[in-house]
């Protein structure tokens, strides 16, 4: 059985590094996307945001007049820590507690964070002297140490669904399946090797390009490298499972072409590549909880940017290999040979 899954390995791996297009797309979109998104935008965002420290997810703006002040965008916190680490680190511009007393935290080396403090001094009116301030230092999260997860997933993405589920299909229409099907090859050694075959090679382009703009542009690595493969591993797995129960039985590349891209684009949307979700309705984060892009991309910022550990992030792992053994296990049931 090995003999025969590391057959089918070899030749597909063979086949995507002599299709050179296709090679230098995978390694050269996600580099300048990197590149060019973290030029043009550097460590800037749009407005101001404000957390709120409440043990309720909804924010009453009845509470105070500064929670009713327009362009500052308002996040409620229930756990104080990790609120103070966003300060720290500038991703909040200031953290605020309306209770009893009153106090709110400022990272001192924040531009923006002077200003939402002049703000929240101001709706106070005259009343300065009732609330608590609470100062806090550290270096800001850069947009490209936001951004690399994002990008580094979603090239993730696109290679394992496309990669596998098109290609797949692809095999089908042109019958070479159902000469393979003549053969001692089993539907699961087949699947089986075609996700160690993506594997490698989505491991191998994911760490040039990592470590190139890591080494570039000087990005954000507070935790394990170890454990940040481990979550590239697991996740790439259950991305290319994904992308086998999809070509499992379509015979046509046209519908294998839509059907991906319904899986992708909300993903891509939802699953935080672009932009975070925190403060976003509860319905949208509980949907996005479905895609296992949420789980690597949530997994991988917590490693490089606040240094988790293994056993930290070790829930989306699990969520992440449940996801694959499902899909797996779906892909070999329900795989078909050939178009009939």
């Amino acid at each position: 059985m090995l003999k025969r899954i590391f057959a089918i390995f070899q030749a597909r791996n063979r086949e995507f590094l002599r299709d050179r297009a296709a090679l230098s797309w995978n390694l050269i979109l996600p580099i300048a996307l990197m590149f060019g998104l973290s030029f043009a935008f550097g460590n800037d965002r749009d407005a101001y945001t404000v957390g709120v420290l409440q043990e309720s997810k909804a924010i009453n703006t009845d509470d105070h007049d500064f929670l009713k002040t327009r362009y500052i965008h308002f996040v409620a916190y229930d756990d104080l820590d990790l609120a103070m680490r966003k300060v720290s680190r500038h991703q909040l511009d200031l953290l605020v507690e309306f209770g009893d007393p009153p106090r709110y935290w400022v990272n001192s080396e924040s531009p923006k964070g002077y200003f939402a403090e002049i703000v929240l001094l101001q709706a106070l009116s005259g009343k300065e002297a009732l609330i608590e301030k609470q100062q806090i230092t550290g270096t800001a999260v850069g947009y490209a140490d936001w951004l690399l997860p994002g990008i580094l997933g979603m090239n993730m993405m696109f290679s394992c669904l496309f990669g596998v589920g098109y290609v797949v299909v692809r095999y089908r229409k042109n019958g070479f399946l159902k000469r393979l099907r003549a053969t001692p090859l089993s539907s699961f050694e087949f699947i089986a090797a075609q996700v160690a075959s993506r594997l490698v090679l989505i491991l191998l382009i994911t760490s040039f390009i990592y470590t190139g703009t890591h080494v570039l542009l000087g990005t954000r690595m507070e935790g394990s490298y170890f454990t940040l493969f481990l979550i590239a591993v697991v996740g790439a797995i259950s991305l290319i499972s994904l992308g086998l129960v999809i070509s499992a039985r379509v015979t046509s590349e046209e519908l294998a072409g839509g059907l991906l891209n319904i899986v992708n684009w909300p993903m891509m949307m939802l699953s935080g590549v672009w932009f975070s979700l925190e403060g976003a309705p509860d319905a949208i984060r509980t949907v996005a909880n479905i895609f296992p892009l949420t789980h690597v991309l949530n997994s991988a910022r917590a490693v490089m940017l606040d240094g988790a550990t293994l056993a930290d992030v070790a829930p989306s792992l699990l969520a992440l290999t449940a996801m694959s053994a499902v899909f797996f296990a779906i892909g070999a049931k329900v795989f078909r040979w050939s178009q009939d």
